[in-house]
């Protein structure tokens, strides 16, 4: 504990905070006057801290697997389709482009039925060749006898006789069946 006391006393003094060293002249003239052999400067070298290197963690690498035959199969599958869905792709932009021109000709086959409708129309006035027929003598009207009536109100059907295909069986109607799912097929892609 003395020893700490005398050293606050001993830097609490004048000489210890250099408050005299502005009149010391001494102190001006080191500035100016050349350096001897024993003696250094009192700056010393400008010390740059060390640099580090950056160091990668070393990554462990995995041996290489063998290729899985699933994952093989999955990846051939999934070209398999992706070819499918492009094929389909194409033909549903061409089905489009005929629908498309194929409109327009129903539009423009429309106009000429309309236009080809009222010129059969102005050419065939029915009341006017009534006139003219049965006037002359060649055509005259109906008698009560001679008009007939049919009654449609019955729905139509048709019986076939003798036209009934027996299936195949056996062998030959197994390959037959499967000739025409694959014709079906086939088709479908066309």
């Amino acid at each position: 504990m003395a020893t700490a006391a005398a050293r606050r006393r001993r830097y609490n003094t004048p000489r210890a905070t250099y408050d005299s060293v502005a009149y010391d002249l001494s102190y001006t003239d080191t500035a100016a006057r050349p350096l001897r052999g024993g003696e250094q400067t009192g700056t010393r070298p400008l010390v740059r801290p060390r640099e580090r290197a950056a160091v990668r963690p070393k990554a462990r690498v995995r041996e290489a697997g063998a290729v899985s035959p699933f994952a093989v199969v999955g990846f051939l599958a999934i070209g398999v389709f992706a070819v499918l869905v492009l094929f389909s792709s194409i033909q549903l932009t061409t089905l489009s482009d005929d629908i498309a021109s194929l409109k327009s000709d129903l539009s423009e086959l429309e106009e000429q039925e309309s236009y080809l409708r009222t010129q059969y129309e102005l050419a065939f006035d029915l009341a006017s060749i009534e006139t003219a027929v049965t006037s002359d003598g060649t055509m005259v009207k109906p008698q009560a006898g001679q008009i007939l009536y049919l009654d449609l109100s019955e729905p139509d059907s048709v019986v076939l006789f003798n036209d009934e295909e027996t299936p195949v069986q056996g062998l030959n109607g197994a390959l037959q069946g499967i000739q025409n799912i694959l014709g079906n097929v086939v088709e479908y892609f066309k």
